[in-house]
């Protein structure tokens, strides 16, 4: 499945690529990320593989990741029309100004024509909101990005970090109000990061958001570098980000993922994504890259064939333990329906449960 075999997002008519473009890397404000040359080398790999799908924020870079690629596309019209340019709201470049961040309707307009004046273009494709801005409140966010959409400066908007009820909160409000709906969920999803299946991802399906899931190799704990035969041995790219990760269930799930991909004759890194690229309600993951070689390397996952025995053996390895009641509602079948099996086995009797012939009061 190659990077043009557009898919739709959420429920939504934007067409998207199955791995789309991350630009928190774009700019060496940081010191890991890559130059604006290598930037522009990378966005122009991306795009001649058929990618269309660019995801970046007002803060990646302190602005300089959107500035790079308003420099690349938004100065030719061909090019940025081609391009679903995704960006986020919400971070603060402007220290001292308590209104410089958030989702309040003074910061997130003032966000927005900031992100456009750097993008360089007269409108985004997705605006999402970066986090969850507990002390503004949702039908103020919900009915400034309606305000956006319908003055023709955002055309789709989607919600990143923000727990499952506040969204069903504002995607009803939208829906009651005539206000424009998410069509997409941006969250943290990986082997090492599954509870999101609790409530997340069934939420997301329900009310017809894409999941856009972001760190699929959790910071490069899964790239295969960090094993636990050199475990302390290797110095991590990213430091705390990677080493806090690093613990006796991350080395059980590279164990195993080492495994698959050798099965497979592929690597860990195109393993992993593979599997999250396939899960159920994923619609583009989003992939990092500071060189070519790390692009080229990551698209490849898009060949990735995995047997159902090989899914299962992830699955099993990563199972995650879920938040109540996501957790007891797995089991709870086996008490609705008399006879049914959960997971193939049939589920024992109840000790309070009544024989079938029992009188019904």
């Amino acid at each position: 499945m190659p990077l043009n075999h557009y898919i739709t997002l959420g429920r939504s008519g934007l067409r998207v690529s199955p791995f789309c473009l991350g630009a928190m890397t774009f700019g060496e404000e940081l010191g890991w990320g890559s130059s604006v040359q290598d930037s522009t080398a990378i966005i122009d790999r991306y795009l001649a593989m058929g990618g269309n799908f660019i995801d970046t924020a007002n803060v990646y870079t302190h602005g300089h990741s959107e500035k790079i690629i308003g420099d690349h596309l938004g100065r030719t019209p061909s090019k940025r029309d081609r391009v679903v340019i995704a960006t986020k709201f919400y971070g603060n470049l402007f220290p001292g100004d308590p209104n410089g961040g958030g989702a309040g309707a003074k910061s997130l307009v003032s966000a927005t024509h900031e992100s456009l004046r750097r993008l360089q273009t007269d409108y985004i494709d997705l605006l999402w909101m970066h986090a969850w801005d507990r002390h503004t409140p949702i039908e103020e966010t919900m009915r400034a990005l309606d305000d956006l959409v319908r003055a023709g400066k955002v055309r789709y908007i989607g919600f990143s970090d923000t727990p499952a009820w506040k969204v069903a909160q504002a995607q009803l409000t939208a829906h009651f109000r005539g206000w424009t709906p998410l069509v997409a969920l941006q969250i943290e999803y990986s082997l090492l990061e599954r509870t999101v299946e609790g409530e997340l991802i069934p939420m997301a399906q329900e009310l017809g958001l894409g999941v856009t899931p972001w760190s699929p190799l959790k910071s490069g704990v899964l790239s295969g570098k960090y094993t636990r035969e050199n475990a302390g041995k290797v110095k991590a790219d990213r430091g705390p980000w990677v080493e806090s990760n690093l613990g006796e269930r991350a080395y059980s799930i590279i164990d195993v993922l080492l495994r698959v991909a050798k099965e497979a004759g592929s690597t860990p890194a195109r393993v992993a994504l593979a599997w999250v690229q396939n899960r159920p309600g994923v619609s583009s993951t989003i992939i990092g890259a500071r060189t070519l070689e790390q692009l080229e390397n990551n698209v490849g996952a898009l060949e990735v064939k995995l047997t159902p025995a090989q899914l299962a053996t992830l699955d099993e390895v990563s199972k995650p333990v879920l938040n109540f009641p996501a957790g007891f509602l797995q089991g709870s079948p086996s008490f609705m329906h008399g006879g049914l099996t959960v997971n193939g086995v049939s589920a024992p009797p109840l000790p309070w449960a009544q024989k079938p012939d029992a009188p019904r009061h």
